[in-house]
């Protein structure tokens, strides 16, 4: 019954991370991603559409994105959706392609970005820990509920080192962040 909490914790932290590494996956740093238009929806016939179930996104060179929609008609839809995100980048299109040109990042840029990353990594690693909390909270019941008193000593902690292991993994991550935006 302890393993089975410990468990479904450890799932929750998984997807706990999971969502950090996607919104730095979202972040720009200096070069092309297709992640970067995830959260990008066109109006698509009057419908919120994520604009990578509209279009075929490519990377041909470092710094720029290449995106060729299927319906040539939601062109400018594409374009106006892109305007409107908070990218920072002008598309241009010939017709049959938008093309965006990842600018270089200022130096005060990539200080700021650093900071949204920092911001992003303390919110996961507080979701990591209400989780913990939220378990440990469980465990005290059982154990009034006659669980012994030993097997709850040792589900907190495994818990305790499973929260470990996640929060070392999103530390990790931004570790690995910072370098890739402040590289040059």
């Amino acid at each position: 019954m302890i393993k089975e909490i410990i468990s479904s914790a450890e799932d929750n932290m998984k997807k706990t991370v999971e969502v950090v590494r996607k919104e730095f996956a979202s972040l720009r740093a200096g070069r092309a991603t297709p992640a970067l238009l995830d959260k990008v929806t066109v109006s698509y016939y009057g419908t919120p559409t994520p604009l990578n179930q509209l279009a075929n996104i490519s990377v041909p060179e470092a710094r720029m994105l290449v995106i060729q929609p299927w319906d040539k008609s939601v062109i400018p839809e594409i374009e106006r959706a892109i305007l409107k995100s908070d990218l920072g980048i002008t598309p241009t299109s010939d017709g049959t392609v938008v093309r965006l040109v990842i600018p270089q990042l200022t130096q005060e840029r990539r200080t700021e970005l650093v900071k949204v990353v920092k911001k992003k990594a303390e919110e996961g690693r507080v979701a990591v820990r209400n989780i913990r909390r939220d378990v440990n909270d469980v465990l005290k019941v059982k154990q009034k509920e006659g669980v012994p008193e030993d097997e709850v000593k040792r589900g907190q902690e495994d818990l305790q080192k499973i929260t470990d292991k996640y929060i070392k993994e999103i530390d990790e991550m931004v570790k690995s962040k910072e370098q890739e935006i402040m590289q040059v």
